[in-house]
């Protein structure tokens, strides 16, 4: 039952998501933007979040607009799966070696969504994918899921490194906080009544 399906249409993005919370990280994502596939494969295979992105746009002008847009149908979509958030974990954290890089996540569904970044990029592009989108992407993510968001990398000096390593350490934080938990079944994870 924890599935969400999201279609978002503006005049500058048109975007489907469908995801399963209870899935084993299968992805089927077509964006238009071959790195960003990539790391939206990334984000489902290391979540076992099953997910299939179709997005069409202004990709004429650039990247930013369908990016940013995937983030927010995305983060709608998690809103959606995770109904009132009864039973799950809620908090996820993982520390994600790469290679020369380290990134760590700690991430809280709290409906309160806050976003720190301390990952930036050395290189402005990675291949024609503008490296700034990273932290785009996970602001709409963030900002639309209602999730407090915590995203750093402790040292890494190759760009691709440091965007996919972003992604599979939130990936496996949010894997993390949307589990069942079998201590709390039924019961809200918070002392507020309400998430």
């Amino acid at each position: 039952m924890r599935k969400a399906t999201i279609n978002r249409k503006t005049a500058e993005t048109e975007i489907s998501v469908e995801i399963d919370l209870d899935g084993t990280g299968q992805f089927d994502n077509k964006t238009g933007v071959g790195f960003f596939d990539h790391m939206l494969d990334q984000l489902a295979r290391h979540s076992l979040i099953d997910m299939t992105v179709r997005a069409k746009g202004d990709l004429h002008i650039d990247d930013h607009h369908t990016v940013e847009d995937t983030g927010i149908a995305l983060g709608q979509a998690l809103v959606q799966a995770l109904g009132d958030k009864r039973g799950i974990r809620r908090y996820g954290h993982f520390a994600l070696a790469m290679d020369d890089t380290q990134v760590q996540c700690a991430l809280d569904l709290s409906a309160r969504p806050f976003f720190v970044w301390n990952c930036d990029m050395p290189s402005p592009k990675i291949g024609t994918f503008d490296t700034e989108l990273v932290r785009e992407f996970f602001q709409a993510l963030s900002t639309h899921g209602g999730i407090t968001l915590h995203i750093d990398r402790v040292h890494g000096f190759n760009s691709h490194h440091i965007a996919e390593a972003a992604f599979k350490s939130v990936a496996r934080a949010l894997r993390m906080a949307v589990e069942p938990d079998p201590r709390m079944d039924g019961v809200l994870p918070s002392t507020k009544g309400a998430l």
